[in-house]
C-alpha cells in the first residue's frame, strides 16, 4: 500500500461554545487512497470533515486548537488564505446542491470564482470535469439546460464535478450516497474508486458496507475521540478493540 502522506491531524480539538466535539485526534491521511469515517450519529465524523478545509470558521463561537497539516504546512496558520486552500480540498455534501444555473455553468463556477476568463480553457475543464465525474454521456445534450432538472444521482456527479474542476487535491464527502437510490449509489461508489487515482479522499459514511467496499483505510469514532484506525480490512474482519467490532456488527450505534 503507497503510504505517502497527503494530510494528518495532530491533536486536534474542537468546540462549539463550550462544548468539546472533537478530542486530541490524531490521524493521517494518504494520496490515492480513500479514507472513511465511520462511528453512530454525533460521534464528530462531519465535524472533523469540516474542520479539513476549516468550514467551521463560519460557525459562531467555535474554536479549534491543534493541527491540520497539509503537504507540510498547517491550515489554520494565519497566514493561510482560507479560499486558496478551499480551492485545494474540495466538498461534496450529503444532500447534492446544485445552484440553479446551466449545467455548464455549476462546474464552471469554482474557475470563474478563481477569475479564469479564457472560454476555450473553461470549456475543456469543465467538459473534461463532467467526464471524470462519469456524467457526461447523460448530459452533453442539454449541458445549457438547468442542473435542477437532473436527478438527484446526476445532481450529486455534478457537483463531483463541479469539486474537480478547480484541480484540488483532497476531496472530501459528506454521506455523498446517503439520499440517493440502490443505482446512483453504486455510481457514486464506483466513480470514488476511479476518483482516488487523482486525489486524496475522505469519506463520512453511515453505511458500514459502503464504507467496507470502497475504501482502503476506516477510523472509528465514538464520541468525539478517535477509537481505531486501520486498513479496512482489518478493521472489518480483526478489529482491535472490542468496542470497534461492537459497532461494526451492530451491537450498538
Amino acid at each position: 500500500m503507497d503510504n505517502c502522506l497527503k494530510m494528518c491531524t495532530k491533536k486536534l480539538n474542537f468546540y462549539y461554545g463550550e462544548s468539546q466535539a472533537l478530542h486530541e485526534i490524531c490521524l493521517n491521511f494518504y494520496a490515492n487512497q480513500v479514507t472513511a469515517l465511520i462511528g453512530p450519529s454525533g460521534c464528530g465524523k462531519s465535524t472533523i470533515l469540516r474542520c479539513l478545509n476549516r468550514m467551521n470558521d463560519l460557525i459562531p463561537y467555535s474554536r479549534v486548537d491543534g493541527q491540520v497539516i497539509l503537504d507540510g504546512e498547517d491550515i489554520y496558520d494565519p497566514d493561510i488564505d482560507v479560499v486558496t486552500l478551499r480551492s485545494r480540498i474540495g466538498m461534496v455534501f450529503q444532500k447534492p446542491n446544485p445552484f440553479p444555473k446551466s449545467i455548464f455553468e455549476n462546474v464552471a463556477y469554482g474557475l470563474r470564482v478563481k477569475g479564469i476568463k479564457d472560454r476555450a480553457f473553461i470549456e475543456e475543464r469543465v467538459e473534461n470535469s463532467i467526464k471524470r465525474a462519469a456524467l457526461w454521456d447523460e448530459v452533453k445534450d442539454r449541458i445549457n439546460e438547468s442542473a435542477l432538472g437532473l436527478s438527484g444521482g446526476q445532481q450529486q456527479r455534478l457537483c463531483i464535478a463541479r469539486a474537480m474542476a478547480v484541480e484540488p487535491e483532497v476531496l472530501l464527502m459528506d454521506e455523498p450516497a446517503s439520499a440517493l437510490d440502490p443505482i446512483a449509489t453504486q455510481k457514486i461508489e464506483e466513480l470514488i474508486n476511479e476518483l482516488k487515482k487523482l486525489y486524496t479522499i475522505i469519506i463520512v459514511t453511515h453505511n458500514m458496507q459502503q464504507a467496507a467496499r470502497i475504501s482502503d483505510i476506516t477510523a472509528f469514532f465514538y464520541l468525539g475521540s478517535l477509537i481505531e484506525v486501520d486498513e479496512t480490512e482489518k478493521i472489518f474482519t480483526r478489529p482491535t478493540l472490542k468496542q470497534t467490532s461492537d459497532y461494526i456488527t451492530g451491537r450498538f450505534g
